[in-house]
């Protein structure tokens, strides 16, 4: 009988997957700041300022909080300034964006965080399909991170790979 090998697994490729870099959809919260606008357009201080001291701020606590406002109006810079006053000692951070845009910059941030000497001459591949979609961004930071120290860099699956860079002797 003839034993089946896993060319595969003797491969010595590293499989690198980068849904594991994201943050938790849990732990991402926004603040948006269309509720607490005249008809959906006018930011008045005064009741703008009363609404604030009256928010459940606790909600957000230990979260990553997008600050943004969802609709089309003109808000001064102070307004967003005021409620990161009120979440910063709250929150783990508070970014000023979409909450997609603070979901990529936590992504980035995880990614710039990998100690790329790990992977140092081996054989890696970023996994290309998977159940959760990876912002395009994130294959081009872990490329521009692990090309300089690895031997060489694919895109995909192991069973099937797109060659991207391969170390020169």
């Amino acid at each position: 009988m003839e034993t089946i090998v896993n060319k595969v697994a003797e491969s010595g490729i590293i499989t690198l997957d980068l849904s594991q870099y994201l943050p938790e959809k849990e732990s991402i919260q926004q603040f948006d700041l269309k509720p607490f606008l005249f008809r959906e357009m006018i930011l008045k201080e005064k009741d703008y300022r009363a609404a604030l001291q009256q928010h459940d701020w606790n909600q957000y606590k230990d979260k990553h909080v997008a600050i943004f406002c969802s609709v089309d109006a003109i808000i001064p810079i102070w307004a967003y300034m005021l409620a990161a006053v009120y979440l910063e000692p709250l929150v783990k951070s508070v970014f000023f964006g979409t909450p997609q845009a603070l979901e990529e910059q936590i992504l980035f941030s995880n990614l710039q965080k990998i100690d790329v000497a790990e992977y140092a001459d081996k054989r890696v591949v970023i996994k290309g399909c998977g159940e959760t979609p990876i912002p395009d961004m994130a294959y081009v930071t872990i490329t521009a991170n692990l090309r300089p120290v690895v031997k060489s860099l694919m895109y995909g699956e192991p069973c099937s790979t797109v060659p991207l860079y391969k170390k020169r002797p």
